[in-house]
């Protein structure tokens, strides 16, 4: 874990296994628990070719966006097969769109069926030449998940074991919130211009305890220690005029970019981030881009492990 200290302009070396020396006594450190779903299919044609199909986004009851392959010689109405034909998937649009848009048809429940067919949509930078594995299925979760919805898993979660975990209480308080990671995360920056980029909107929940937890906080000078970008993403868009979180439910739409003035972070938990994408973005919008990209170079030197499994920063 590489510690970033704003004030300093400066940082250290350490471990996650001292995470929660960092923490101070009014702290309250905020996690992501979406749980992933396996969104990943592989079906076939009646024709007999094969068809991968990675759910993105729930619509309404079995109607999704998915991305598709190969999308562009699927019709609109051409039908695809996944579990020995107990899933058939329909396509609803035209191709020339990046997500297509898919409606289930299946006899059983549709959340039954996706368990036993779907695999752990895996980022395309970890290999598994036979696929993801019923380990990947657990692995790729952190260890508070608990409401399915996310494509892919909030990483800066995955540090945390059931000791660290259980250590936070001991010098913090502990809240969570719900944010499904959804295709916006990944979406690269398309534009040169980052003030014209924009992420796709990710369906967020925030309950009445975890809101009054981090706001009565911040009313007694207590720090908001988010955990991943997900996390903040959700903490933000829930943000009012007077610098709280509101309770609720909705749709994340906020884009956080360098002069974004964050009203409820403090510091942050984050993995170490690909070039040109929104989680970039957002690390430099609050930890500075010089500062961001003089510990980035740090962390390359030193060798550490970057993206999903990769190693972490903490920002303060």
């Amino acid at each position: 874990m590489l510690v970033l200290d704003r004030r300093e302009q400066a940082w250290i070396d350490s471990s996650f296994k001292e995470f929660t020396g960092y923490l101070r006594p009014n702290d309250v450190v905020v996690v992501n628990n979406s749980r992933v779903i396996p969104a990943r299919l592989k079906g076939s044609r009646d024709t007999g070719g094969q068809v991968e199909i990675f759910l993105v986004r729930e619509i309404e009851k079995l109607i999704w966006e998915a991305l598709v392959r190969p999308g562009n010689r699927l019709k609109q109405g051409a039908r695809v097969s996944f579990g020995e034909g107990k899933l058939v998937a329909e396509i609803l649009d035209h191709p020339g769109t990046e997500l297509r848009r898919i409606r289930f048809h299946c006899e059983d429940s549709f959340d039954d069926l996706l368990a036993q067919i779907g695999s752990t949509p895996l980022p395309p930078y970890i290999k598994r030449p036979s696929g993801a594995s019923a380990t990947d299925r657990e692995r790729y979760q952190t260890i508070y998940s608990k409401h399915r919805g996310a494509i892919a898993a909030p990483t800066a979660g995955l540090h945390f074991t059931p000791e660290v975990l259980a250590e936070v209480p001991h010098k913090a308080s502990l809240a969570e919130v719900t944010l499904h990671v959804g295709y916006g995360t990944f979406e690269p920056v398309r534009v040169d211009d980052v003030a014209e980029h924009s992420v796709s909107g990710e369906r967020f929940a925030i309950s009445e305890t975890a809101a009054q937890t981090i706001n009565n906080a911040r009313a007694n000078g207590g720090r908001i220690l988010v955990v991943g970008t997900t996390t903040m993403r959700a903490l933000e868009s829930a943000a009012n005029e007077n610098g709280n979180v509101e309770p609720g439910s909705g749709v994340a739409t906020l884009t956080i970019k360098p002069g974004y003035q964050f009203r409820i972070a403090g510091a942050l938990l984050t993995n170490f981030h690909l070039p040109r994408s929104s989680l970039l973005l957002l690390v430099s919008a609050f930890a500075g881009r010089e500062l961001v990209l003089r510990a980035y170079g740090h962390a390359v030197d030193q060798r550490y492990r970057f993206y999903s499994y990769g190693d972490c920063m903490l920002i303060l």
